[in-house]
């Protein structure tokens, strides 16, 4: 029997904290995507152009493209079609492309998995080399280390991401021919021709980041170092500086470093529309540029839901991450 006052237990999987925290985010994702939904598809129907029209071309008639409209569903009330969409996609079904015909949800299952590999190669070339070099001019702050790496940080945070790809494509593609221009190759024909034809695009969406990880934590890194008594006591202790900023102020500064990259995966996949349309890559960045230009707003709608979606995705995961570091919050029910 239960005593009086006694706090109630969830039963079964809800009593996981970490389940818990995963079903309050998911509640929370659900009006964010919803409202990112209906923003893209009233801006759409805003956008002048006539999708029938840009089919048929010039020469198409008043009556063939009045046709073409109502074969489409287009001639239907713009809160008609939306809901009509919004029923699909719950399901999973995204509608058929007005250009193509085609189911959308079948052409982004492969587009998906080249941004992915795309917008992951950047992610580990990005954090990969942040942590080392930040971690290296923290160590000895204002000496030639620490100088060159801000010096190429803030070089890094003045080029746009479609800047440097040109000059990417110029030096290591056109001069010294080391790396295509264009093109993709599948993983199934080989992981070493496969990241090869994604080295320099990954490397322009990471150098941003990177410039921009390296400041950050080496920033944050200088002040744990001097201006915490924890670091004074770990000295102190006859602790040595290596293991003091790997074991002491990294862990701490991690929690940082993870907000500021989840934070940033939005601009990671932002760049990837242009990056993969510079480099002709078949990701869904290419699609959703190439969807704009036909008008085909069924593909636009479906592209941007996805982008939302790995946006509150990434944020979970961010969440989850602080679970892990931190016990203490893992068990919070904030």
């Amino acid at each position: 029997m239960t005593a009086i006052g006694a706090p109630r237990r969830l039963p079964g999987p809800l009593a996981s904290p970490a389940l818990r925290l995963v079903a309050r985010r998911l509640l929370t994702a659900v009006p964010i995507v919803l409202g990112v939904s209906v923003l893209t598809f009233a801006v759409l129907s805003l956008i002048p152009g006539d999708t029938a029209q840009l089919l048929l071309g010039p020469e198409a008639t008043p009556e063939q493209i009045a046709a073409l409209n109502q074969q489409m569903g287009l001639d239907r009330p713009a809160v008609v079609r939306y809901l009509d969409w919004l029923g699909g996609a719950v399901t999973g079904d995204l509608g058929n492309s007005l250009v193509s015909g085609q189911p959308v949800t079948d052409e982004l299952g492969s587009r998906l998995a080249v941004s992915g590999e795309l917008v992951g190669l950047a992610f580990v070339l990005s954090l990969g080399l942040a942590i080392p070099v930040a971690l290296i001019a923290a160590r000895r702050p204002n000496r030639l280390t620490d100088r060159v790496s801000m010096l190429v940080s803030i070089t890094g945070l003045s080029l746009a991401n479609y800047v440097l790809a040109l000059l990417l494509v110029l030096v290591f593609a056109v001069q010294l021919a080391v790396f295509p221009a264009i093109g993709f190759v599948p993983l199934e024909q080989g992981l070493g021709a496969n990241l090869h034809s994604l080295f320099l695009p990954a490397l322009a969406i990471a150098f941003p980041l990177f410039c921009f990880y390296t400041r950050f934590l080496r920033g944050d890194l200088v002040d744990q170092l001097h201006g915490e008594d924890y670091i004074t006591t770990a000295r102190a202790k006859g602790i040595g500086p290596w293991q003091v900023l790997l074991r002491h102020a990294f862990r701490n500064s991690a929690f940082g470093l993870i907000t500021v990259v989840g934070l940033n995966l939005g601009t990671m996949i932002g760049a990837t529309v242009i990056i993969e349309q510079i480099f002709a890559l078949p990701g869904i960045g290419q699609m959703l540029l190439s969807a704009i230009n036909s008008r085909d707003f069924v593909v636009v709608q479906a592209c941007v839901v996805v982008f939302a979606v790995v946006a509150v995705a990434a944020n979970l995961l961010t969440d989850l991450l602080y679970a892990v570091l931190d016990p203490r919050i893992r068990y919070g029910d904030g």
